[in-house]
């Protein structure tokens, strides 16, 4: 059995493949797909067949799925464009004849009112069209959204946000992907819609209260008015369009739309997802390495 991962060159898609080898799937069965195959060469060095996957060159979709059984299709960055390059590889994915199509979705897609949740929404109902057999991995926040930004929170002293006292079940990308590996490799999954968080649910206060004490530097949340936050990230570099769904993002946060209680990802995972202690001490490893 061969199973694809696209956007292997991005974190959780070359988590996945990781995970994929961590469970005993040989090497020459896993094809990693990317944009640009020469970021994943490392992949390629452990025997992983390396090949062009580019969600705008449907060209490469259909040589890069050629052969393949599983599919776990990881959703693309690009907020606007995101249903017409899904569109392309369901496409792809279906005249190749694979047999599964795991999509890395968003968190209640289809009664949310999360941003990014509409686009999510549209290529599970393309996938669902499709004729072909589909998982739906409805992954919740990751925690590095917040672990990955420590720095910017200990030199200012706070962690900024629009999320209140809302709680989030944030875990990291290994976990998602030990989920998504899980899927590819089992049986049972088809027409299974997962909604993935978590164990450990927290506020943002609780976050901060964890950064100082790991860091021994005082951080607090600040909570801003959702139009303060974009702009704050907006002034620290970040796109408009990816600010304002940042921010609300956060304003569902608040009203509980990122707290997932089903427990499906440790399931999945066969094991307690990640600790938030746990993975707020690695991002501080990661800003002293």
């Amino acid at each position: 059995m061969t199973v694809a991962v696209t956007a292997a060159s991005g974190q959780l898609g070359r988590l996945t493949v990781r995970a994929l080898l961590d469970r005993g799937v040989p090497a020459g069965e896993i094809v990693a797909g990317a944009r640009s195959p020469e970021k994943i060469a490392d992949l390629a060095s452990l025997g992983v067949r390396v090949r062009e996957a580019d969600y705008d060159k449907p060209g490469t979709l259909a040589e890069a799925f050629a052969g393949v059984d599983r599919l776990l299709l990881v959703s693309g960055s690009e907020v606007g464009v995101r249903v017409a390059q899904h569109t392309n590889a369901v496409e792809a994915a279906a005249a190749a004849g694979v047999s599964l199509i795991a999509y890395t979705s968003a968190p209640y897609a289809d009664t949310t009112d999360l941003p990014i949740a509409p686009e999510h929404k549209a290529t599970e109902e393309v996938i669902r069209g499709s004729g072909v057999p589909f998982t739906f991995l409805r992954n919740g926040w990751y925690v590095e959204n917040y672990t990955d930004n420590l720095a910017s929170a200990l030199r200012h002293g706070a962690i900024l946000g629009s999320a209140g006292d809302g709680r989030v079940s944030a875990a990291p990308r290994v976990d998602f992907a030990a989920a998504a590996a899980a899927v590819l490799t089992g049986e049972g999954h088809d027409g299974k819609v997962y909604e993935l968080g978590g164990d450990q649910a927290f506020t943002l206060t609780e976050l901060a209260a964890e950064v100082s004490r790991q860091s021994g530097t005082p951080v607090v949340y600040r909570d801003l008015p959702p139009e303060e936050y974009a702009a704050a990230l907006v002034e620290a570099g970040l796109p408009e369009v990816y600010a304002r769904v940042l921010a609300g993002s956060d304003v569902s946060l608040r009203e509980g739309r990122l707290l997932i209680e089903t427990g499906d990802l440790r399931r999945l995972a066969g094991r307690p997802t990640t600790p938030l202690a746990e993975s707020v001490a690695a991002g501080l490893a990661r800003l002293a390495s």
